[in-house]
């Protein structure tokens, strides 16, 4: 959607500060232990308490209140029975509506002392996304995003999971533009403009870049099982900075 009024931003606003609170209620109660269940059902019960509910469920079914992806899991992961252990990469991605407003954002939490490897890919893949904020400017191409993320993939040796892409937001959980690619693709001559909302989600793997289905229907893997991050927030396109919107 694009902005109209300032009633668009403020509900914009609301239920993008839920979203990004529920992701920080989850990561602090994520331990080593519990099950992907247990944890969504604390974000369940944040989005609940604030009025908001959950997208996937509202506009897809999904069998959860959010996506809990683990290790080889990139995203879609089904909340379940799945125990976290210590060492584990875990994914925890939120999108819900309030009032007729949607907003999405994700990130990725080590849990207790992960492994060298898995550290740089936090690392590097919240420095792709800042990068990928700091090019969107009203007026730019909006390949500079995805130009922006392989600059910062490429300097680290890490690859982009090419089958997930960022994606307009607002009215309804994915809108135009759909697609936006989080890797530099010089055919895409569609452009960035003023009160644009959309999403940017780097996935970045140690190897992989594309995903399989699993056999749930919902959770995508990495190729190989290897390790992938993703940090995500939904924005408003100004000509300077991006407005986080679920930036807490």
């Amino acid at each position: 959607m694009t902005i109209e009024s300032e009633n668009d931003l403020e509900k914009l606003r609301k239920i993008g500060r839920i979203v990004g609170l529920t992701i920080q209620e989850m990561g602090r109660h994520l331990q080593a232990g519990m099950t992907t269940a247990e944890l969504d059902e604390i974000g369940a019960r944040f989005l609940e308490s604030h009025g908001a509910r959950s997208a996937p469920q509202l506009c897809y079914q999904f069998p959860g209140a959010t996506c809990i992806s683990v290790n080889e899991q990139a995203a879609h992961g089904i909340p379940g029975a799945r125990v976290i252990q210590e060492g584990d990469l875990v994914n925890i991605d939120v999108s819900a509506e309030l009032d007729g407003y949607f907003a999405d954002a994700g990130a990725s939490f080590p849990v207790g002392k992960v492994s060298r490897l898995k550290q740089r890919l936090c690392h590097h893949t919240r420095r792709a996304l800042d990068r990928a904020i700091d090019s969107a400017r009203a007026g730019r191409m909006l390949n500079v995003i995805g130009r922006a993320v392989e600059h910062e993939a490429a300097s680290c040796g890490f690859t982009i999971i090419r089958d997930l892409a960022s994606h307009g937001v607002g009215r309804s959980l994915h809108e135009e533009p759909k697609s936006i690619y989080t890797f530099y693709n010089p055919h895409d001559r569609r452009r960035l403009h003023e009160g644009m909302v959309i999403t940017i989600e780097p996935f970045l793997s140690d190897g992989g870049q594309h995903v399989t289905t699993h056999a749930d229907g919902w959770t995508l893997l990495t190729e190989g099982g290897r390790a992938s991050a993703q940090y995500e927030h939904t924005m408003v396109i100004t000509k300077g900075r991006p407005i986080l919107l679920t930036a807490v």
